[in-house]
């Protein structure tokens, strides 16, 4: 599904993604860990057109990406979420969401869109009142929401950036679930950026971890941890 070859980026003199490949197959939920800086936000932004990369090559269903604006991306059936859930207040739960089926699933039509909202509220378990504010949403709802928003836009490819941030020991077993039946049941494949490895590791099938920009392990859940490279890193 996801093809990505020696993916380069540059900010002026500071390598922050450095010659990274790797594979995502179709149905899998992949992992991708690292210390703050390793460039695992880099990629995100990269893959969902928010930088372009400075070199190398994303083919997402044989099609490649960089290049891309973010609309188009999404088009092509790549959605997100943010690690720092940014809803707009004045809108709506329901608003909020059809917004972003309006601009991916929906394709610019007020019914599919609507439609798309009504799905992925009910999937992430947010009420699909269309009189219900943002504003009394806790931490859980708000990361619900944020996932509702992607889910919306109809991707084929979710990334799925910090899903567990600021939640207690049993929202993050929730949301990790959430992810599994996402896609269990919707058929949708993920990679997932967490610093919460004990969670992740319950819930990933392969692990992708980077160290300053670069790829350290790739592999199995067990044998990623039992790496003596991501031992030291941790």
């Amino acid at each position: 599904m996801l093809v990505v070859e020696g993916l380069l980026k540059r900010f002026g003199g500071f390598t922050a993604v450095n010659q990274v490949s790797f594979t995502v197959e179709q149905g899998e939920i992949l992992g991708l860990i690292g210390p703050n800086g390793s460039g695992k936000s880099t990629i995100f932004n990269m893959l969902s057109g928010t930088f372009p990369p400075s070199s190398g090559s994303m083919k997402f269903d044989g099609a490649e990406l960089a290049g891309l604006a973010p609309h188009r991306i999404i088009n092509r059936g790549i959605g997100r979420t943010f690690q720092i859930p940014r809803p707009f207040h004045r809108l709506t739960i329901f608003e909020n969401v059809a917004l972003a089926g309006y601009f991916g699933q929906g394709r610019h039509s007020r019914v599919r869109a609507e439609e798309a909202a009504e799905r992925a509220l009910a999937m992430v378990g947010l009420p699909a009142d269309r009189q219900a504010g943002v504003d009394g949403l806790g931490a859980a709802g708000l990361k619900k929401l944020e996932l509702a928003k992607a889910l919306a836009t109809g991707p084929k490819l979710l990334l799925a950036d910090e899903s567990l941030g600021g939640l207690d020991e049993t929202e993050m077993d929730q949301a990790a679930e959430m992810l599994r039946k996402i896609r269990d049941e919707l058929g949708i494949t993920i990679i997932w950026v967490e610093h919460i490895m004990g969670v992740l590791m319950r819930v990933v099938d392969r692990v992708m971890v980077l160290d300053h920009g670069e790829k350290i392990s790739e592999g199995l859940p067990s044998a990623v941890a039992s790496d003596p490279r991501v031992i030291e890193v941790y």
